[in-house]
């Protein structure tokens, strides 16, 4: 082997150990914080900057009226004799509310993959569903309202959405401030700090 031409490359090889073969290096705290492996997680994110971002200018654009309280409003609204700041803040408003809800669900799912000890993903799934029903709740009743109905407890319903909300981000920045340790069981499974699934120590493999 010595004369051959790709000697000294192929020695080197031979004393290279493979990837699985070297022990784990040390582990460190994880958290949400980005950057963070996997898809779930740059949607999250990305959906929780369109919600401030979509806040901040529904906080510019306030309504004219109220028209699940004033019949006149609603008439004026239905009409479109209201300011367009008025037609502007409703788009704003949905928008907000449609990137919480996809943040609250990517970022939920990333916590119970990647950090399964952190409160997001212990009472994340509660939180989402009960948004989710709030959220129908709401839908509900502007449709009662607009039928000439009743308006099925509206306010509370709305109320219900921002506290949710609310609190969801209270425990998204708990879970931001407190890092959980890599290497949880999670589903019968032990990931490593990128999020990686490892064999408990003594098998000696790591699998993506």
């Amino acid at each position: 082997m010595r004369n051959e031409p790709h000697a000294p490359i192929m020695g080197t090889n031979d004393q290279t150990p493979p990837d699985h073969s070297r022990p784990p290096g040390p582990r460190r705290a994880r958290s949400l914080r980005p950057p963070f492996p996997g898809r779930w997680t740059r949607v999250g994110w990305a959906a929780l900057v369109l919600f401030g971002t979509a806040t901040a200018v529904d906080s510019r654009l306030p309504l004219s009226c109220a028209p699940t309280a004033d019949p006149a409003c609603d008439a004026q609204e239905r009409a479109g004799l209201l300011p367009v700041a008025h037609s502007a803040h409703s788009v704003s408003s949905t928008v907000a509310l449609c990137g919480m809800l996809v943040a609250m669900v990517a970022l939920t799912l990333t916590a119970r993959r990647y950090a399964p000890r952190a409160p997001l993903a212990r009472s994340g799934p509660a939180l989402v569903t009960l948004e989710l029903a709030a959220t129908v709740w709401t839908l509900a009743a502007i449709a009662a309202l607009q039928a000439g109905h009743d308006g099925w407890g509206l306010g509370v319903a709305q109320r219900l959405q921002v506290g949710v909300i609310a609190v969801w981000l209270g425990v998204l920045a708990v879970s931001l401030v407190r890092p959980t340790t890599p290497g949880v069981p999670l589903g019968g499974r032990v990931l490593d700090v990128r999020g990686r699934e490892r064999v408990p120590s003594g098998s000696g493999d790591t699998r993506p």
